[in-house]
């Protein structure tokens, strides 16, 4: 192909996860690349713990491939809240504060996490306001619509 080197390379399978991601989708592909620096991997075995409900929330995941299950400390034992595939995020609220969680994440088989610290998200809406106004309108969409859902007397998944 004589015009090859105008194609877009291959997307890693975590960029492709991020752009697919609701609070990511609205970044151009340089954005998405800030924001991936940004990020931690993190790898967990199956039945492994993520976080633990009541630690302090420093940090919002997304799941990049297999399966992590929320579970919250009900009287007698645990309930399952969600169970969360590739392509999903959880711990949204640990970008805006540090409040402890509210469930228990729990690796349900072999997974890997992108990790986004709030301490990198706040020096990011320093740094690249226009980046942080982007994932901080996502966010507060995404929080928006889980609170209609719960106003309506649907079911939900609370936030982590």
């Amino acid at each position: 192909m004589i015009f090859g080197f105008l194609k877009s390379p291959a997307l890693s399978p975590r960029l492709t996860r991020l752009r697919e991601s609701a609070l990511f989708s609205s970044l151009t592909p340089l954005e998405l690349k800030i924001v991936d620096g940004l990020m931690h991997e993190r790898r967990f075995l199956t039945d492994e713990i993520i976080f633990d409900e009541g630690e302090e929330g420093q940090a919002l995941y997304l799941v990049i491939s297999g399966k992590v299950q929320i579970n919250r400390a009900v009287a007698g034992g645990k309930e399952v809240v969600a169970e969360l595939p590739a392509g999903s995020f959880f711990g949204d609220l640990a970008l805006l504060d540090n409040s402890p969680r509210s469930a228990q994440a729990r690796a349900l088989d072999n997974c890997q996490l992108a990790v986004f610290f709030r301490a990198d998200f706040m020096g990011l809406m320093e740094t690249d306001a226009v980046i942080g106004y982007k994932i901080s309108l996502a966010l507060a969409r995404h929080i928006g619509a889980r609170l209609r859902e719960w106003m309506c007397g649907s079911p939900q998944i609370e936030t982590l």
